[in-house]
């Protein structure tokens, strides 16, 4: 067989995979329909853990659990899944919020460093901020090392 036919063979073939698994649903994204649902998947993992108040990205894609125990769990969407966390401030290496309503948050956890996180309004970009940092104030300032 020549050289050509075999790339063309395995080009197709490759292709072939990847449209399958897309089509099968291997590309959809993990959403949260609402608080509800953020409540309900962290106590899926957690059970014991009580919260006070859960904060949604604009998308969807993350939430934010305020925790009874004053740490911070989190619910977000990886590829067709939930990761959940409980953070604590020992777990975070920075947290500052950019333009307002997006938390930059990175964390000592080399399995998940955080990332950016929009929100749809500054009160709850800044109080995301305050309990990463361990602040009782919501100003939505600062960093945390």
């Amino acid at each position: 067989m020549s050289l050509p036919i075999l790339v063309a063979m395995v080009v197709v073939g490759i292709s072939a995979v990847v449209a399958a698994v897309h089509l099968s649903g291997g590309s959809a994204k993990a959403q949260l329909a609402g608080t509800d649902h953020a409540l309900q998947r962290f106590a899926t993992d957690f059970p014991d853990v009580a919260s006070r108040a859960v904060l949604l990205t604009e998308d969807g894609g993350t939430a934010f659990l305020q925790l009874d125990n004053g740490s911070v769990g989190i619910v977000r969407g990886i590829g067709d899944k939930f990761l959940t966390r409980i953070v604590t401030g020992a777990d975070v290496a920075a947290v500052t919020v950019r333009d307002d309503r997006t938390v930059a948050l990175s964390l000592l956890d080399f399995t998940w460093k955080g990332g950016d996180f929009r929100f749809t309004d500054a009160e709850a970009a800044g109080a995301v901020v305050a309990a990463l940092s361990g602040r009782s104030g919501a100003s939505g300032e600062g960093d945390k090392a």
